[in-house]
């Protein structure tokens, strides 16, 4: 992303802002808020289709058309939301799809993107410098620290902070796809389990009277169990690897002096990030505007202001030069805008028949986390799980919430079932990509870095191998 449209994006979220506080010139009849709750329920699977096919674009393309694929995701991304939206428009209406985009827009994907542009910009403007060599010891030490950090600056925080560190280190290693593939198992879900800061599904919970370290204290031993086993076998596997290698020494080894920080600034500007996040879920002011009956409250507005702000202070403060050690550049987050920008679009009918529960298509899985009013806490874990690792798993969590009563004083007492619906939603995150918001901005970051990562297929080969056994021990242990 060049400066030019750094500035633009950010002009437009605002000029948008602006605009829609105008009177209500996007108004149209009809209760479209109301009919866009029930569309669910009148959804067949096959709207799910083009979200299908999204997915087998980001998986297949890049390996069978790569130079297609290069130059092209943006369109294909393009393709496949109006895949679904223009059908959609001629069945149900052009203003219920019009509302649809303006509610994904607004509400999620404006505020997704400026989430990751201020981190992935403001991550990128810190520097760690000195002898740090990518040893087992040392990379599994940072991994371990990214997993601490997760739960109080967010996953997308604490990856953004560390994956170049992370990269330097092991820059003259032969192989260096399984640091990466486990920095995203690990740090970017499994950390977050911690504190509503470390993911978004926690957050909505503590919007909804969940206390703040309810999950601190009942997700402690699911968290250590997991992220215990992980780091174990990734210092085995890196044992191997590196002893394969000749235990090579880096050849930057001692030439870079001390370990030290650059533009340690940037801490602080992360800091703001973290607290603007908190800040829009616990102030409550009057006011916002509407834009074609989308409702933005006011405190996401200043949040996402904040964000913006923030990162523009980073860009102006942080010289070039710790950019440039950082190997820093805006294709990752170009990437990850398109991308998802089709996934959002897409998704949309597959997040109304999970919300419209057993009176949707997908009644029948929604069935089977309770028998006779008692619920199955395993399957609760599972399908929670299973649906983040390929949708959005902030509403997936608030589905299966309310499933389970809605009640957050209710659920909290009943430990088991909110444990299961809370690691599900976060733990499973790392099953695939697109799981959870910094999985794919890795990735990207990896191969802008010359790291070739696997395909989207052969990133799951590495979750089903190591992840899902993890899993299933969680189930027996807790659930």
């Amino acid at each position: 992303m060049r400066k030019s449209s750094v500035w633009f994006v950010c002009l437009a979220v605002i000029g948008l802002g602006v605009f829609g506080m105008l009177p209500d010139v996007w108004a149209s009849g009809g209760d479209l808020h109301h009919q866009a709750e029930e569309i669910g329920k009148h959804l067949g699977g096959l709207w799910v289709v083009p979200f299908a096919c999204m997915l087998l674009s980001i998986a297949i393309m890049p390996l069978a058309m790569p130079h297609f694929w290069h130059h092209h995701y943006g369109k294909v991304a393009a393709f496949w939301g109006l895949a679904y939206l223009i059908p959609f428009a001629i069945s149900h209406g052009f203003d219920l799809a019009l509302y649809q985009v303006a509610h994904t827009m607004f509400l999620e994907y404006f505020s997704f993107l400026i989430l990751l542009f201020s981190l992935f910009t403001i991550a990128g403007g810190v520097c760690l410098r000195g002898s740090l060599v990518g040893k087992p010891q040392v990379n599994t030490a940072i991994l371990l620290i990214g997993t601490l950090l997760a739960s109080w600056m967010g996953t997308t925080g604490a990856a953004m902070l560390l994956i170049r560190p992370l990269m330097r280190a092991i820059s003259h290693r032969k192989y260096k796809i399984h640091t990466i593939v486990f920095f995203i198992f690990l740090v970017a879900n499994v950390g977050g389990s911690l504190t509503p800061l470390g993911d978004p599904p926690l957050f909505l919970g503590f919007l909804k009277g969940v206390s703040f370290f309810w999950t601190t204290v009942h997700l402690f031993m699911p968290f250590a169990v997991v992220s215990g086993i992980l780091l174990a076998i990734y210092f085995v596997i890196d044992t191997v690897l590196f002893n394969k290698e000749g235990r090579p020494e880096s050849p930057d080894a001692g030439k870079d002096g001390k370990l030290r920080l650059e533009g340690s600034h940037n801490l602080l500007l992360l800091a703001g990030v973290v607290g603007g996040v908190l800040m829009s879920g616990m102030w409550k002011p009057e006011g916002g505007f509407s834009i074609y009956h989308v409702h933005v409250e006011l405190q996401n507005v200043v949040r996402d202001i904040l964000l913006l702000v923030l990162a523009a202070i980073s860009l102006k403060t942080t010289s070039t030069e710790i950019r440039r050690r950082n190997e820093f550049e805006w294709e990752p987050i170009r990437e990850v805008a398109k991308l998802f920008l089709g996934i959002f679009i897409s998704m949309i009918p597959a997040i109304a028949i999970l919300r419209a529960g057993e009176e949707g298509a997908l009644r029948s899985l929604i069935a089977l986390v309770s028998t006779n009013g008692v619920p199955n806490n395993a399957m609760y874990f599972w399908l929670t799980g299973a649906l983040s690792s390929f949708l959005d798993n902030a509403p997936t969590y608030l589905v299966f919430f309310n499933t389970a009563g809605g009640d957050a004083n209710a659920l909290m007492n009943q430990v088991p079932t909110l444990m299961a619906i809370s690691a599900g939603a976060v733990f499973m995150g790392a099953n695939t990509y697109i799981g959870n918001a910094p999985n794919f901005m890795v990735r990207s970051i990896a191969e802008s870095g010359g790291i070739k990562m696997p395909s989207f297929f052969g990133y799951m080969a590495w979750s089903v191998g190591i992840l899902i056994p993890c899993f299933i021990l969680t189930t027996l242990l807790f659930f």
